[in-house]
């Protein structure tokens, strides 16, 4: 599976990581709704299962990804800060759509 982080989103992620909150944890991307070719993403702190690869990406970050989940190899977690500041997370190997 494969998961790419642009430098914004990375920053950001390594700052949540080093939160009380994440201790112990890493960053998994999960799908919130998937319909048609397409499905909607968001993130959260979590520990790996079975069912689960852990994916190194070239910013140092290790994101959790469930392996049976189709929509989620090849995932690309973005961090703008305008128009609107938050994550953008879409997989341009499906049709490009962003967590609400």
């Amino acid at each position: 599976m494969n998961c790419k982080i642009n430098r914004n989103a990375a920053k950001v992620l390594k700052k949540m990581l080093e939160s009380e909150e994440a201790q112990g944890k890493s960053i998994r991307v999960f799908v919130t709704h998937a319909h048609g070719n397409h499905a909607h993403y968001d993130l959260k702190f979590d520990s790996p299962t079975e069912f689960d690869e852990v994916v190194s990406t070239d910013k140092e970050i290790d994101v959790i990804l469930d392996t049976r989940e189709p929509f989620l190899d090849g995932v690309w977690i973005k961090y703008f800060y305008v128009p609107q500041e938050g994550f953008e997370i879409t997989n341009p190997n499906f049709e490009s759509h962003h967590h609400h």
